[in-house]
């Protein structure tokens, strides 16, 4: 992979060979001059020389791969496409993309990708469509879309999809955690629920932060713990800038970690997931998902009037789709109580009419 430059300004540049140029002289003589495309990041540091790195990388992958689409099949185009982003993606994203390869859309995998058609992608995702949730078949479709527009640029997909179902967002109730709060005190899951509940921190997130990223009450947010293609847990930088954030914790949360040092919460994201599952059943606590107080946490501080800008800044998301969607929540079950008493107001009304009226005097 082509190294990456620290240009004068502090920015970072990557070239990478595009082609090669022919010009005629005056004497008749050919000049042949190459070509490269650059690849520039403003960040300092050796992240901005990593990102300049990284799309160099991609791209000279693309533009190798495009280069053989005649005699490569979907199967091997899609390899290829997934090796050229190992080093940009998320292991998560890796992973799914390798399981996809694996068990998914096999009956366009062998066909090679210069005879690909509608009709095969379309077949292909008919039969997804038998066994999995919709969002799983839009995200293989958007893997096949991606392929294809390295590979056959000009190629316009139009397929079917099944229709997107509404997310099913649940929000903890002030009581339920309260119990849950009684029911982890004094063990391991306390201070990742309260971490979770008052932040709000990720699973992930958790499980990477260390001593050395508190200040005080404030916690950088700065690592997340993620399991790679070898199903083991590493821990990387998070995945957008919105994750990289400062949280301000209550004095009850920083308590917890004081005179901790390295890692504050000695678990996986898989464990605190079993533990959670087995404590809500153990206390008789109605089941709910642990990443469920992140979703308590924001409508919470929706109710106390705080700005969703902020909200989104502590919580880390980078748009306002899961506030929105925790919101509708919310508003349906303040609806429900708002109709009973609207009912109630009603039915009253007609009774006391009914039982007040009088038959008219005969004249």
């Amino acid at each position: 992979m082509t190294t990456a430059k620290k240009l004068p300004s502090g920015s970072w540049r990557c070239q990478v060979y595009s082609h090669t140029e022919e010009t005629m002289q005056p004497d008749g003589t050919i000049k042949k001059k190459r070509i490269y495309k650059s690849f520039t990041s403003d960040i300092p540091g050796s992240k901005g020389k990593r990102l300049a790195e990284q799309a160099a990388s991609v791209w000279a992958a693309e533009k190798e791969s495009t280069s053989n689409v005649q005699n490569i099949t979907f199967g091997k185009a899609l390899d290829k496409y997934i090796e050229g982003r190992e080093a940009v993606l998320s292991p998560r994203t890796i992973m799914d993309y390798k399981r996809t390869r694996k068990k998914e859309l096999q009956s366009i995998m062998n066909i090679k990708i210069a005879l690909i058609t509608q009709e095969d992608i379309q077949k292909a995702i008919n039969i997804e469509a038998q066994n999995h949730s919709p969002k799983t078949v839009r995200n293989s479709h958007g893997l096949i879309s991606a392929v294809m527009h390295v590979y056959r640029p000009n190629f316009a997909l139009n397929t079917a999809l099944p229709k997107k179902v509404r997310p099913d967002i649940y929000v903890p109730s002030d009581a339920e955690i309260k119990q849950l709060l009684s029911s982890v005190a004094g063990t391991d899951m306390e201070l990742p629920v309260l971490l979770a509940a008052f932040g709000p921190m990720r699973r992930g997130e958790i499980c990477a932060l260390s001593s050395e990223d508190i200040s005080g009450n404030i916690v950088h947010v700065c690592k997340n713990m993620v399991i790679n293609g070898d199903r083991e847990w590493i821990i990387k930088t998070p995945k957008s800038y919105a994750g990289d954030r400062y949280i301000d914790y209550p004095d009850f949360v920083s308590d917890k970690w004081r005179g901790m040092k390295g890692r504050i919460v000695r678990l996986t994201p898989d464990s605190i997931t079993n533990r959670f599952n087995r404590l809500l059943k153990r206390n008789g606590i109605p089941h709910f998902r642990f990443h469920d107080l992140r979703h308590y946490s924001a409508s919470i501080q929706h109710a106390l009037g705080i700005p969703d800008s902020y909200i989104m800044q502590r919580g880390g998301w980078g748009n306002d789709g899961t506030l929105k969607a925790v919101y509708r929540h919310v508003l349906e079950e303040q609806a429900k109580q708002m109709d009973h008493m609207a009912n109630n107001y009603f039915s009253e009304l007609y009774n006391t009419k009914c039982n007040t009226s009088k038959k008219s005097p005969s004249i």
